[in-house]
């Protein structure tokens, strides 16, 4: 042990001190930002890639790639590009890039998940160098929120398939390499429009278990980790002298997903059962370490169009018990009503929450057998539609309602939407239709007040909690100001001390 104590000392004092190492959970699926969806893509394509516009954090829009834009009639917007914006390898951005980027979602030239987010486009035009044009076919009131920095990067012209093996954009950092399983580097970007980050080189080293993370971060060999450490290791880590833990209340949702065309879950009165045999608080004050809140709905509870009216789900097992009787699932001699699978990464805290889903279904006759994968492949399982259960959370996309129609709309089936369990409904179709071309505020919340009641009724997947954001950090790296989504964010402003 002491040996190895030594060895670890050496290498934490052999490194380069100038480059960060941030410790994440699992491998980026796809860092080209028209494809990649996974968490760690999304956080990384948003340091690599920006969007026209940005948000703050009260969810209002605000300039970015677009200096300024109008909408001279419900079917037209025009955005205006900065002067002087170039991508990481010297190219000028103009808005021939923003209209490849659009199209080459929207005609196929990539397969992209977030093709049917622009389903209300006729057409992208450069109009000149500097001016965009997007001309709709219906009023699209989320085309804003699907051109922003985190749903949107703007590619250079020309980029096909390949371009995620060596992805060029205009952000803070530049990429510089990846190794599947092992780590991405990035380094800063020394063009950059918007600001210079002061930390030189950034390391994302893949570290799956959560006590190997601990250690790492413990020996000084890691510098940073967010929402990735078993939240029983926090007091263990606050205590050490060469950390620091900033904790904030976050919008990132924890969710559990169906798929509701199994023979087993297509009956809502099992996807209930399953609800109410979940101790959510006893998760919460345990496993979290009570680093969460209970969620009743995908957008975060400051959100204008969130309600809390919605049918609950309260821990009550007698009530799983009889709605699984009453869907003819009774127990037989072994106590066992139905056998499900779920399917997890091998990411530590998914796994430990699955094994604690399938002790708490278990008390109700549920036998729920687990099956752990590489992430890639388990997400390409995700998107694919071959799973019964799954969970992942919601990483900044649940910020803005349009999340009701990516994730449930019958349109937005997989591979082309986030509608992964295949869920269909008429009616909250039309709702979301609605809202999503109405002018009237008023009437757009009324829409989305009852989609959300309809899901909560339905439960074509079960909002768990909202994690707080907590980033563990070496105290070498300052100026640490944590975002609710959990991003990376504040990569782009830390100074890291040598």
């Amino acid at each position: 042990m002491a040996c190895l104590l030594m060895m670890a000392g050496c290498r934490s004092a052999s490194r380069d001190l100038r480059t960060l190492v941030f410790l994440i959970e699992s491998s980026p699926a796809n860092l080209d930002p028209r494809i990649g969806a996974d968490a760690q893509s999304q956080r990384i394509d948003a340091l690599l890639f920006d969007g026209l516009v940005a948000h703050d954090e009260s969810f209002q829009f605000t300039p970015s790639l677009a200096q300024s834009w109008e909408q001279p009639d419900p079917l037209t917007w025009v955005f205006h590009l900065r002067n002087g914006v170039r991508f990481q390898d010297g190219r000028e951005l103009t808005a021939r890039d923003v209209e490849w980027t659009v199209n080459s979602m929207r005609d196929g030239t990539v397969i992209s998940p977030k093709a049917a987010a622009y389903a209300s486009v006729q057409k992208v035009e450069a109009e000149d160098a500097r001016t965009v044009v997007f001309h709709l076919k219906y009023a699209d009131n989320f085309l804003l929120s699907n051109l922003a920095t985190g749903a949107l990067g703007v590619v250079p012209e020309g980029s096909g398939p390949e371009f995620w093996r060596h992805p060029i954009g205009t952000g803070p950092f530049r990429f510089v390499s990846q190794q599947m399983d092992l780590d991405v580097v990035l380094e800063r970007n020394l063009l950059s429009w918007r600001v210079v980050p002061q930390i030189e080189r950034v390391r994302f080293a893949v570290v799956p278990d959560g006590i190997t993370e601990a250690l790492e971060l413990e020996k000084g060999s890691g510098d940073v980790a967010i929402n990735s450490l078993a939240m029983d290791a926090l007091p263990e880590l606050a205590a050490r002298p060469n950390l620091q833990i900033e904790d904030s209340p976050g919008t990132e949702i924890q969710y559990l997903a169906f798929n509701v065309r199994d023979p087993l879950l297509s009956d809502v009165r099992v996807r209930q059962a399953i609800a109410c045999a979940i101790d959510r608080g006893l998760i919460i004050r345990t496993l979290l370490g009570g680093h969460a809140q209970p969620a009743e709905s995908l957008l975060p509870p400051t959100h204008w169009a969130w309600t809390g009216d919605v049918a609950r789900y309260d821990y009550d097992p007698s009530r799983a018990e009889q709605l699984l009787d009453a869907a003819g699932y009774r127990r037989g001699n072994d106590g066992v009503r139905l056998h499900l699978t779920m399917k997890t990464s091998n990411a530590e805290d998914v796994r430990l929450l699955a094994a604690v889903l399938q002790q708490q279904l278990a008390r109700v006759g549920i036998a729920l057998d687990l099956r752990s994968f590489e992430f890639a492949t388990f997400y390409s399982d995700v998107t694919r539609g071959a799973f019964q259960m799954y969970s992942l959370r919601w990483i900044g996309g649940n910020e803005q309602p349009d999340i009701f129609s990516y994730v449930f709309a019958t349109r937005n089936f997989s591979p082309r939407g986030g509608n992964r369990g295949h869920y269909s409904n008429q009616h909250l179709d039309a709702l979301l239709d609605d809202a999503a071309q109405s002018t009237n505020k008023e009437r757009r919340r009324k829409d989305y007040v009852a989609a959300q009641q309809i899901l909560a009724q339905q439960l074509p997947a079960i909002n768990l909690w909202y994690l707080d954001t907590v980033v563990v950090h070496n105290r070498r790296l300052t100026h640490v100001v944590p975002a609710p989504s959990g991003s990376y964010t504040f990569l782009e402003t830390a100074q890291l001390s040598q």
